[in-house]
């Protein structure tokens, strides 16, 4: 079976990993300080962001130094299925969807809705791909709800919370 993959330049990942360092770098200056104590909560994360900022640079310095002999991107054959594309967009859709849906919707409606269209772009048939997304939405809040005390959203089910 062939191996599906897309080759992105070390500078790129670089990039990514200054900013995420640069991002906590920024939030724990916001931390309280201890006071009499040389140390306080922003240390550990700030000595990590540190370490993210110097691996992203080094990145940086190395995808730089191999870029006349690489491309920046380089896309496998998926990227020109219109399936396969469709697929992406609808992962991406579904986690916005949530993010938008599931406070006023609710947890149990809203991932059985993103379910049945994952499924369905996977080809399941509409049947079977309902059944999986009713029991895996079940099993799931029942995992993070029950087991895992994870207060997930009732939405438009509130006056039926168990």
């Amino acid at each position: 079976m062939r191996e599906t993959q897309v080759k992105l330049n070390d500078a790129i990942f670089g990039l990514v990993l200054l900013a995420l360092g640069a991002a906590v770098l920024f939030g724990v200056q916001g931390f309280p300080k201890i006071p009499g104590q040389p140390v306080g909560p922003a240390l550990f994360p700030g000595l990590i962001a540190m370490g993210l900022c110097v691996c992203g640079a080094m990145l940086v310095w190395s995808g730089l130094r191999e870029r006349p002999r690489e491309a920046w991107v380089a896309w496998d054959d998926w990227v020109r299925s219109p399936r396969h594309v469709l697929a992406l967009g609808i992962l991406l859709g579904a986690i916005v969807f949530y993010i938008v849906a599931a406070n006023w919707l609710g947890f149990l409606p809203t991932a059985m809705l993103i379910l049945v269209a994952m499924l369905l772009v996977l080809r399941v048939p509409p049947g079977r791909a309902v059944l999986i997304a009713v029991i895996a939405t079940f099993v799931i809040h029942f995992a993070f709800y029950k087991l895992l005390r994870v207060p997930l959203p009732w939405g438009l089910l509130t006056p039926y919370a168990w």
